[in-house]
């Protein structure tokens, strides 16, 4: 695991992009697995900015979805598929023919949950899957006690997670209470995983998932069991790191060709 600490979000944001355009270079069609939330703004709008300069051309990317609601009606602005259509999809001038997602409204939910699963190793694997952390230390919506050989599947959220997602909608009774998610066994399948997190708000759980033992209370902490697994951390959710001066030290010293 690499941990990159950085000034603020708008740095990490950018450091981040730059990587997802350097893959797009290698591999124009590469599928790129996005989070939603407010932490991986910066990403894509540093994305965006690179698309409008012609930077980078992203019209062949395919995306994926990390999770969606159960339960939320077709085009619901809140639903995740909205969200990554109006915060990455279209920003990027990418094909909806290329979006990949869980079906959230199904009747069959197990069902569905496979169905994704078995869609995203049809279609080759995801090549880079950026990720946020919940205070609790979860990813996607894996949950504290998740198991970290878990596959895609339904989970309840915990009152916590409700109350940090109730910022989206009007109120707190309207967050659902279940979610599709890709399972820890499913994200770590990713050829590249990239973990933003900024704010003090994350520095506990960021202390946790890096330095702590590798635990299903903290699912975060399962990145350790990637080979290619990156944590860019802004210096307020870096707070906590006992070693950060270790991190800060390799990062400045890393060679410039071996990229994040």
């Amino acid at each position: 695991m690499e941990v990159v600490i950085v000034p603020d979000a708008p740095a990490g944001g950018r450091l981040i992009a730059d990587a997802v355009a350097a893959l797009v270079r290698r591999k124009p069609d590469a599928l790129l697995g996005v989070a939603t939330g407010s932490t991986p703004l910066p990403i894509y709008e540093a994305l965006a900015a690179q698309v409008a300069s012609g930077a980078v051309d992203a019209s062949r990317v395919r995306v994926c979805q990390l999770d969606e609601y159960v339960g939320l009606p077709a085009g619901h602005p809140e639903s995740y598929r909205s969200v990554v259509l109006r915060q990455v999809v279209e920003p990027l001038g990418i094909d909806k023919g290329s979006f990949l997602g869980p079906d959230g409204a199904a009747e069959d939910i197990p069902a569905a949950c496979a169905a994704y699963d078995e869609a995203l190793r049809a279609a080759g694997g995801v090549d880079l899957q950026i990720l946020g952390i919940g205070t609790d230390g979860h990813i996607g919506f894996n949950e504290p006690c998740s198991s970290l050989a878990s596959r895609t599947r339904i989970k309840t959220l915990t009152q916590q997670t409700r109350e940090d997602n109730a910022r989206f909608f009007d109120s707190l009774d309207e967050v659902p209470h279940h979610v599709i998610t890709q399972g820890i066994g499913t994200i770590l399948e990713a050829r590249h995983l990239v973990l933003l997190a900024t704010g003090t708000g994350k520095a506990r759980a960021v202390a946790q998932a890096v330095e702590g033992p590798v635990a299903a209370v903290v699912p975060a902490s399962a990145l350790q069991l990637h080979p290619h697994a990156t944590v860019v951390v802004d210096e307020a959710a870096a707070s906590e790191l006992k070693l950060a001066d270790y991190f800060r030290a390799t990062y400045a010293a890393k060679p410039e060709w071996q990229g994040l």
